[in-house]
């Protein structure tokens, strides 16, 4: 099978939203509803785009997710490439697909002067773990990750 890797475009949102299904499936986790799934295409493919998405496709069939955005390292005076999702399909791993599209993550990072990348993953994940690991990334213990909803201000 062939494995090709592009940028999303609009008229891949479905596609993309599939795949973030599925991998809400994987994680145990509620997948977008309707309203979600149209902020989804706006912030990804609207007027001021909020994040970077591409699909790892096997012959036709998109298999694989990369979605990404910047943020910004004050310390280094650099952008951070941060990695909110990256998933394969199921039936589609043990391949190279998550290698893949981990190792073009890389290379965007470089290409655009990143000072590094960042990501979370969770801590019943450990096939995902390991493979960080193998490529060279260390687990941050001495910093915690925060999250506050903001329904409200302040």
């Amino acid at each position: 099978m062939r494995l090709t890797l592009r940028r999303a475009e609009r008229e891949d949102a479905h596609a993309v939203i599939g795949l973030i299904r599925a991998l809400a499936e994987f994680e145990r986790l509620d997948p977008p509803d309707e309203e979600a799934e149209a902020r989804l295409v706006m912030d990804g493919w609207g007027e001021r785009p909020r994040f970077e998405a591409w699909l790892a496709h096997q012959d036709e069939r998109a298999v694989g997710l990369l979605l990404f955005f910047e943020t910004y390292s004050t310390f280094l005076a650099k952008p951070t490439l941060y990695i909110e999702d990256i998933f394969v399909l199921p039936e589609a791993r043990a391949q190279g697909i998550g290698t893949a599209l981990f190792d073009h993550a890389c290379r965007l990072a470089v290409e655009r002067g990143c000072g590094r990348m960042e990501w979370s993953c969770l801590d019943w994940n450990t096939a995902a773990q390991a493979f960080y690991e193998r490529s060279g990334a260390r687990r941050l213990k001495e910093w915690y990750f925060y999250r506050r909803d903001v329904t409200r201000p302040g």
